[in-house]
């Protein structure tokens, strides 16, 4: 059976995606409403001039060299860049592209991802805003305690400096003495409190018995529409822990993190696919979280795979605050965390968790 070109003309015309045939030399050859409409340039405007004017200038270097590797008839997945439109606004455009070295044509096809970029933007300025929050606090804290003491054991030492037996005036010698005694009990209450922060610093969150398949069910109802769109296959299997002790807000943060991290750092030949499974051995129980993703060369980021602001691969959304949080989610309820991934192989984290 076979589809005749009006029927094809009409899905090329009425695909809410970009869809294009570009040619070697730089120009449009052929494009749907969609290009027109989310660039709101006119089809004349956009055949007319080359496609690198309408890139946004920060990124017209690197397209121009992915641009040479299509004409080396090699494809391109998922290639992110940013256009600018007639009416100046920036859009994010996320690319799939094969070339026909024999017509010196690429046909491409790409997704207004912009919706998506900023919502990223928003949520890593917000953690990273509460980190930097977080840390001055402390500071603050720990400086102002510390600072206020200094003042305190001056006032101290001057009463030691003052012989009560040439204070005839009674009431003057009993206000000394509850000075004296107010700023013995402030300068123990400084330090209780600093003994305090240092306590919560290295303290535990609260704990409480939690479900597994509840936490990721909460986690992957939040980002239905990105599980959606990426045609990530998620396979849990809590057969053998269903239960854990551990922080509710904790745990839902390492799914969110290191499933949104599966499907970053997916492999642009196959569909990304995260296993989630549960253990109970060695007096220990454990939550492995699989994925068939990039990975990375583990022997050269090993020291630094937790660290705040850390990034292994040249994706525009990483930020490197995912993985620290992870750690820090873990450690501070006494657990412990394992990496172990290879470059293109994919990439597995142990979670161990005290009982």
């Amino acid at each position: 059976m076979q589809v005749s070109d009006v029927k094809y003309d009409l899905f090329f015309e009425m695909s809410p995606d970009l869809l294009c045939i570009a040619g070697y030399d730089g120009y449009f050859k052929k494009i749907n409403p969609a290009v027109s409409q989310t660039l709101g340039y006119s089809m004349d405007e956009l055949y007319s001039r080359p496609i690198n004017d309408f890139v946004y200038d920060e990124d017209k270097e690197i397209t121009v060299k992915v641009r040479e590797q299509l004409t080396k008839s090699k494809p391109l997945f998922n290639f992110e860049n940013r256009y600018v439109t007639k009416n100046g606004e920036v859009v994010w455009l996320s690319w799939t592209s094969l070339p026909l070295d024999s017509d010196k044509l690429i046909f491409a096809v790409a997704k207004n991802i912009t919706h998506k970029k900023r919502h990223d933007a928003d949520r890593n300025r917000l953690l990273a805003s509460m980190t930097k929050i977080n840390e001055e606090l402390k500071q603050l804290n720990y400086t102002t305690s510390h600072d206020l003491r200094s003042p305190v054991n001056n006032l101290l030492s001057l009463f030691n400096l003052i012989d009560p037996s040439r204070i005839n005036d009674q009431p003057t010698l009993e206000i000394m003495e509850i000075l004296q005694l107010a700023s013995q009990k402030l300068k123990q209450t400084l330090n209780n409190y600093i003994d305090l922060l240092k306590e919560k610093e290295n303290g535990e969150a609260v704990a409480e018995e939690v479900d597994l398949q509840e936490s990721l069910d909460h986690v992957l109802l939040s980002i239905n529409s990105l599980i959606h769109t990426s045609k990530v296959a998620i396979r849990a299997d809590f057969s053998a822990v269903g239960k854990i002790k551990f922080n509710k807000a904790f745990l839902q943060s390492i799914f969110l993190n290191l499933i949104t991290n599966s499907i970053k750092y997916a492999r642009p030949d196959c569909l990304p696919v995260v296993t989630i499974t549960s253990q109970n051995g060695n007096g220990r129980r454990k939550l492995i979280i699989a994925d068939n993703g990039l990975g990375f060369d583990l022997e050269k980021v090993k020291d630094e795979i937790f660290g705040l602001h850390q990034k292994f691969h040249n994706h525009t959304d990483s930020k490197g605050i995912g993985l620290y949080l992870v750690h820090s989610h873990v450690v501070s309820m006494g657990g412990k965390i394992e990496v172990d991934s290879k470059i293109n192989g994919g990439t597995t984290f142990t979670i161990s968790f005290r009982d």
